[in-house]
């Protein structure tokens, strides 16, 4: 089975290439839609991650097939910095067969910290993104307990544009529009692009007035003269 792949529907929007080198993933995020995508029960997609198999294998053909082909993406339906990353390491195996065929890497995780070791194998012409869903702490750690800190998150995002790597954010999902708009205004001077989009099939997604976060955060993101693209559900309430 292929390892790169082409991304449908919402996740079409993130990136046209991406790759899931781990089954499963520890940071246990409560809005995550990755178990229902992947047919298994949240308690077993979060406590018993582990590598594909034969993936890197897999990963030296896919990655043959599309050489020069631009960026993938590591990940939609896992985390590449997740905990079991620090044993297995195979993002930072998987960066150096992507690389030795003519292929960027844009990363998206919620690792934080973990994935500065790393950041000696990405060029200028990599991607770092980290996901950004909540300033405080305590709120951090009951949506998403197995994840890096906010704080962690954004000294990482910081520390990739110190670097000279191009970074970008995923606002999403938006669970807490006030929490979201604070990040954009702590991050602006580290991060090029946001990506916006709301929160999906959870009761919390009707308690919020998208109309109103939707216009207060393009409204914010031109006064900081940031790049940003709103996703399709959340387009729609502007």
């Amino acid at each position: 089975m292929s390892v790169i792949y082409e991304p449908r529907g919402k996740a079409r929007e993130y990136a046209a290439l991406a790759a899931n080198l781990y089954a499963g993933c520890g940071h246990g995020c409560l809005y995550c839609y990755a178990p229902c995508a992947t047919f298994k029960t949240r308690e077993f997609f979060y406590g018993e991650p582990h590598p594909r198999p034969n993936v890197l294998a897999q990963l030296r053909k896919d990655a043959e097939k599309f050489s020069g082909q631009g960026a993938v993406l590591f990940s939609f339906t896992t985390d590449p910095y997740q905990p079991i990353d620090s044993a297995h390491a195979l993002t930072r195996q998987g960066i150096e067969i992507l690389h030795s065929h003519g292929l960027n890497v844009e990363i998206l995780t919620k690792g934080g910290s973990r994935a500065t070791r790393d950041f000696d194998l990405l060029t200028v012409d990599d991607r770092f993104a980290t996901t950004l869903t909540f300033i405080k702490e305590r709120d951090s750690s009951q949506w998403e307990p197995g994840a890096a800190s906010p704080q962690d998150r954004i000294r990482t995002i910081r520390k990739a544009k110190e670097k000279g790597l191009t970074t970008w954010a995923s606002l999403e999902p938006v669970i807490d529009p006030a929490q979201s708009l604070e990040l954009i205004r702590q991050t602006a001077h580290c991060v090029a692009l946001f990506k916006v989009g709301k929160i999906n099939h959870h009761p919390v997604s009707k308690t919020i007035d998208w109309r109103k976060f939707a216009h207060d955060a393009v409204n914010l993101l031109e006064q900081k003269n940031k790049a940003y693209y709103i996703k399709d559900d959340l387009k729609k309430f502007l």
